[in-house]
């Protein structure tokens, strides 16, 4: 009696090879070969132009490809909508503040759970007893997950966005990500606008929040290297829109190749 050899479950959780994005005659990704892990906190680093923010638009689904192919968890994303990206698992922040600061924080971290939510006329009119309870479990998630980071930001909930410190609304973002529960969370340089320390405070929340939350799966964008050095578990350099290295923070912050593409000179020159 022949065996039938099962298909292996892929250790990736996303696998994108080829991937080109152009613009015009632009090349913002070019043929781009990478895989995500499954529960890893990975490090996208690179300098300005590198195609960092590009890639994760195009796995979002803002960008769709050039060419090349783009799986999440074996399914073709290619062809799908931002909003579908979303509901399969994939949530994001951006590097530039997408609050809405008239607004208190619980309803900006809701704005995340949308698509979980019952928006329609006929409910909200009819069934108000179900409206309040689905408005208050989705209130009691929001704050849990603001405890997670800053129990006084847990009590500041009604509070307009705009009230809260640079590091709070940061991370509003991310609980506003993180309440739908994603599989793949995408951090685009988290600690643009912040000081030191509270770039280091929010370096100390992701592990946190990566230790509270089983399986989840984190790639982060930074343009300073040293930022992420704790945090990481593997690291990606691009340049030019393609896979410079891989490797851990020292194997990649050690590597000639990535100190010339930071520094724009090669390594003995520098010297």
């Amino acid at each position: 009696m022949s065996i039938v050899q099962l298909p292996q479950p892929s250790a990736a959780l996303v696998e994108c090879r080829g991937l080109t994005m152009k613009f015009g005659g632009v090349v913002a990704l070019n043929k781009l070969d990478l895989d995500i892990r499954h529960g890893e906190v990975l490090g996208l680093l690179g300098p300005n132009g590198s195609g960092k923010t590009t890639f994760f638009n195009v796995l979002t689904g803002i960008y769709r490809a050039s060419a090349g192919s783009l799986q999440h968890m074996g399914h073709d994303l290619r062809g799908m909508t931002p909003q579908q990206i979303n509901r399969a698992g994939i949530t994001r922040t951006f590097q530039r503040s997408r609050l809405c600061l008239e607004l208190s924080v619980f309803d900006n971290i809701a704005m995340g759970e949308h698509h979980r939510l019952n928006n329609g006329v006929w409910f909200n009119l009819f069934r108000r007893a179900r409206l309040e309870r689905q408005v208050e479990e989705a209130f009691e998630q929001a704050r849990e997950l603001a405890r997670t980071f800053n129990p006084s930001l847990a009590g500041r909930m009604l509070h307009a966005a705009g009230s809260v410190s640079m590091i709070d609304r940061r991370r509003v973002e991310i609980c506003r990500a993180l309440i739908s529960r994603p599989k793949l969370l995408l951090l685009d340089e988290p600690s643009a606008g912040m000081t030191h320390e509270e770039t280091r405070e929010l370096m100390a929340d992701i592990l946190l929040v990566r230790e509270r939350i089983q399986g989840l799966t984190v790639v982060i964008i930074e343009h300073e290297m040293n930022v992420i050095e704790r945090i990481t578990d593997r690291c990606i350099v691009l340049n030019y829109g393609q896979r410079l290295c891989e490797g851990t923070y020292r194997e990649i912050a050690a590597n000639p190749d990535v100190q010339e593409a930071y520094l724009g000179q090669s390594h003995e020159q520098a010297a």
